[in-house]
């Protein structure tokens, strides 16, 4: 079983999953399992419970587990390439699909695979030659995966009239392809922007996915330290529930059937939100006009951060990298990137600064008495994670956490398809037939 490729294992496994999902709905159905309030329906259906996301399930006290695995089991029990510190988000992508931990050997081949199908068409890279360098990374990011429809295999075998039986076979493929190429979208407008614009060079089949992604972007500071935070932050950003705007966004794309590449597409320019993914490049350009502002002799004493917290709250903007919508603790996810600086650059500054932020904030927040979680969530930590590796351009951060997302959400894809899920169409009501049936449900009671 082990010399399967992940494709031949997930088709293996798949008649069992469909029987399943059939078995539950049969049998439990017409079952109501919550209530929808008023206030959810007018604050972005918050805490509604109506989606099927496989990979993840976010716990507000234990923080989000993969396939039931917590972030520190991922990092224990998920394979390692040779001499690596941190487990690889390729192993990751198996036990998403498949809920199992995949041996080393199978990440192996699954890495050779997906490096074998990293080369870009000449019309995508011409695409990034042309756009202007200014161009926030993320709008050349979602343009260079819109591009990639041309590689379609998916949108190909549909026009061909294959049947539903299929396809899953084909979005598997079209995922496939999309991962291999990202490395090489982003080491290309990584290259364009922020450097002289050279050629990516080819993908090492030998290596591992985060250290072709990092080939790819031309960095080499510390480069076994740097290869493995890659891999730590590939894999810890990989999935969140399938409520999160990226993920909802590319499984309601994905759900009217079009191709991978434009349901990734539409959820990357989800991502590239302020509210969403943009948050971690916010958080960094935060930290450092606070470092410029309380100057560097400061940045460890907690009285002057303590008084900036409460002046940036005062100002009526928040305190970035803060709260999160669900959890009610620290972040798993802030936790183990804090281990891996204290193990690595305990003494470096801007680590430093994060972990004053992170004696004083709760407190100020818990006095100010607006956030309903104090705590530090993943985008509190990860920029100066990065920047100390020489990473140091906030605005292609989000690029690398699209990167790491694409491993969840097309995995959710493969096995909607694989299930045939149905096209996403919830109910929508106006604001005066909401008052209508909340005024009506009101006299009831």
């Amino acid at each position: 079983m082990s010399s399967l490729c992940l494709k031949d294992i997930y088709a293996n496994e798949l008649p069992g999953q469909a029987e399943r999902l059939k078995g539950f709905k049969k049998e439990y159905g017409h079952t109501v399992i919550g209530q929808i309030t008023v206030e959810q329906a007018l604050g972005g259906m918050r805490g509604i419970t109506g989606m099927v996301w496989e990979g993840s399930v976010l716990d507000p006290e234990e923080g989000i587990k993969f396939r039931g695995l917590s972030i520190p089991e991922i990092r224990q029990q998920l394979p390692r390439t040779r001499g690596a510190q941190e487990p690889q988000p390729e192993a990751l992508f198996w036990l998403l699909l498949t809920g199992k931990v995949p041996t080393e050997d199978q990440v192996s081949m699954l890495s050779r695979d997906l490096a074998s199908r990293a080369e870009l068409p000449p019309h995508v890279e011409q695409l990034l030659n042309n756009v202007p360098r200014d161009l926030h990374p993320m709008a050349q990011f979602s343009m260079a995966i819109t591009a990639l429809e041309s590689e379609s295999k998916f949108a190909r075998a549909y026009l061909a009239g294959m049947p539903k039986s299929e396809y899953w076979k084909y979005t598997y493929e079209d995922a496939m392809d999309l991962l291999g190429k990202l490395p090489a979208i982003a080491g290309k407008i990584y290259r364009n922007v922020f450097k002289d614009g050279s050629r990516i060079p080819p993908m090492d089949p030998n290596a591992d996915y985060s250290e072709n992604l990092c080939r790819a972007l031309g960095i080499t500071q510390q480069r076994d330290d740097f290869h493995d935070l890659i891999r730590l932050y590939l894999t810890i950003h990989a999935d969140h529930e399938g409520g999160n705007v990226s993920a909802h966004t590319t499984h309601l794309v994905g759900s009217a059937l079009s191709s991978p590449y434009l349901a990734f597409a539409a959820g990357m320019n989800g991502l590239a939100g302020p509210l969403h993914g943009r948050a971690n490049q916010e958080v960094l350009e935060w930290l450092l006009k606070l470092r410029d502002e309380v100057g560097a002799e400061h940045m460890a004493d907690k009285d002057v951060i303590r008084a900036y917290l409460w002046k940036t709250l005062n100002s009526g903007k928040v305190v970035p990298g803060y709260g999160h919508a669900v959890l009610r603790k620290t972040d798993p996810r802030y936790t183990v990137q804090r281990q891996f600086a204290q193990e690595r650059f305990p003494e470096y500054d801007m680590f430093k600064l994060v972990s004053t932020i992170y004696e004083v904030a709760p407190e100020v927040l818990t006095e100010h008495g607006k956030t309903r979680n104090p705590w530090p969530n993943v985008d509190a930590h990860s920029g100066i994670l990065l920047t100390y590796y020489g990473l140091d351009q906030p605005s292609f951060y989000t690029v690398l956490f699209g990167i790491s997302r694409c491993f969840g959400v097309m995995a959710q894809l493969i096995t909607d398809r694989a299930l045939g899920a149905p096209i996403e169409r919830p109910k929508s009501l106006s604001t005066d037939k909401y008052i209508e049936l909340a005024k009506r449900h009101y006299v009831k009671l």
